[in-house]
């Protein structure tokens, strides 16, 4: 089982932090930059997180860290405790020293973890419940990944090409034909590809972008639902809401207002 402390978004050019701060409850700290890149030495060692990187600290390492001069950078942090079942059962959390890497599915993880920190920063009901199994889940998923060999540089540059081609094109239908021919490969080697690294299949990724996309149309312009519906490629507005609530746990219309 796992217990959540605390949250933080941090965003600044100016930001130091250590492990003689003034929580003193032994934790997990969980890291996960968003932008720009910042620097922290844990044991002695440095380590340059940057944008797609996750960092896992264990609750007894010596850290510290700080921002590189002049350079903005944007990451969420988590405390969190954990049991000796659970730890027992996930590998990140009994390895000896940090656990850092780029896990394929970082912009999902991303998303689920912006929501969470909204709800424990207004304080919504259940929301140390619902973190706590949000990252619970994050750091299975990031486990199914470490346990395997790591992705050569080439193959992961296939899959940042698959991922910028959806992100251009998620209001067409992108199908493992298109993805194949972008990457100069078999639509089936794509589409397994593309699931192997990111968790995903290329319909979800697909209604992921297209999600995202619509809750920045929902709060920053005046087009309506049923418009915003049509624009990304949703003839029908009923499942467009269907899409959306299961993806965001929110109406569209709730976002609207």
């Amino acid at each position: 089982m796992l217990k959540l402390l605390d949250m933080n978004m941090d965003r600044s050019m100016n930001w130091y932090g250590n492990s003689k701060g003034t929580n003193t409850e032994p934790a997990y700290s969980l890291v996960l930059a968003s932008y720009g890149k910042c620097v922290y030495w844990i044991g002695g060692e440095k380590l340059i997180l940057e944008k797609g990187d996750v960092l896992l600290i264990p609750p007894d390492a010596d850290y510290y860290g700080k921002t590189v001069p002049t350079v903005f950078h944007e990451k969420i942090v988590i405390r969190f405790q954990a049991d000796q079942p659970l730890v027992s059962e996930l590998p990140l959390l009994h390895k000896q020293g940090f656990a850092h890497g780029r896990p394929g599915r970082f912009e999902w993880m991303l998303e689920r973890l912006r929501d969470v920190y909204a709800e424990w920063t207004d304080r919504t009901a259940y929301a140390g419940i619902r973190g706590a199994a949000v990252v619970t889940e994050l750091l299975a998923l990031w486990n199914r990944e470490f346990d395997q060999a790591p992705m050569a540089q080439s193959t992961q540059k296939l899959v940042e090409k698959m991922k910028q081609y959806i992100q251009q094109y998620h209001r067409d239908k992108v199908t493992k034909d298109e993805l194949g021919a972008c990457i100069n490969r078999t639509p089936n080697y794509a589409a397994s590809l593309f699931r192997r690294a990111t968790g995903q299949t290329i319909s979800e990724a697909v209604h992921a972008a297209r999600m995202k996309t619509a809750v920045y149309m929902l709060t920053d312009s005046l087009l309506t639902v049923a418009e915003i519906s049509d624009y990304l490629g949703y003839r029908d507005v009923s499942y467009f809401q269907r899409v959306f609530k299961r993806t965001t746990g929110r109406t569209p219309s709730s976002y609207a207002k």
